[in-house]
């Protein structure tokens, strides 16, 4: 996908609460996700088997890996904003915060009704920070670095990341299943549609915030994708 920042001064209030409510909603549909029991994004898997053996938190995880990720960026002469750093922490706190309140459901119509919640909610909270242009996320950034460098195509690097920290997460103890598979075909069109809709309007003499094929939960906001990894 590709945008077009919008960055007048009076449009950062709303960019701000754009970022954070997003990043928070997020970690909170991460939560929904892991409550389903269904099966969780490749990211997740990787997060949620490490914190089977380290004896973290999930959310805790999720925040180490993304400093490392991060890390990964300096070689790759990745730039981080403000929503990449946010992206850090932002996700795993609110990840965590929502476990701790949301209880494990029962039954199958339950669990599939909260991974539907939480794959489109999802998609949601992906529509409104990558809209509000502070960056991708680390994962995300991680992903269109190796295409640069390598000259592979995005959706092939993209591939090759999400299966090996899949398979990893799986050999870890994370959880795949139905729900990782309803992920992946969901929310590249669910991230697609909320960007528009949460796309900045033009400012006057400023070209429009154009919101086109996403790839998915943590797509970059610079380069083409094909159709959120986790921020």
């Amino acid at each position: 996908m590709s945008l077009a920042p919008v960055r007048p001064a009076r449009r950062l209030p709303r960019r701000l609460l754009q970022l954070y409510v997003g990043l928070a909603l997020y970690g909170a549909s991460s939560a929904f996700l892991v409550r389903a029991g269904l099966g969780l994004d490749p990211w997740d898997v990787f997060h949620q088997g490490l914190a089977e053996r380290t004896g973290w938190s999930i959310g805790t995880v999720s925040v180490a890996v993304g400093a490392l990720v991060l890390l990964l960026w300096v070689p790759l002469r990745q730039r981080p904003g403000l929503g990449t750093v946010s992206n850090v922490f932002a996700v795993g706190l609110t990840m965590d915060a929502t476990l701790a309140v949301l209880p494990d459901v029962r039954g199958t119509l339950a669990q599939a009704a909260l991974l539907t919640a939480g794959i489109v909610l999802n998609g949601v909270a992906t529509g409104l920070y990558i809209a509000a242009c502070f960056g991708p996320g680390p994962r995300d950034g991680l992903m269109t670095g190796l295409h640069r460098r390598t000259g592979r195509s995005l959706r092939l690097v993209r591939t090759g990341i999400e299966l090996t920290v899949l398979a990893a997460g799986v050999l870890l103890g994370g959880t795949a299943g139905v729900g990782t598979v309803a992920y992946a075909l969901a929310i590249g069109p669910l991230s697609q549609l909320f960007l528009r809709v949460f796309a900045l309007p033009a400012a006057a003499g400023s070209p429009a915030v154009a919101a086109s094929d996403h790839s998915d939960h943590q797509s970059d906001t610079q380069t083409p994708a094909p159709a959120p990894a986790q921020g």
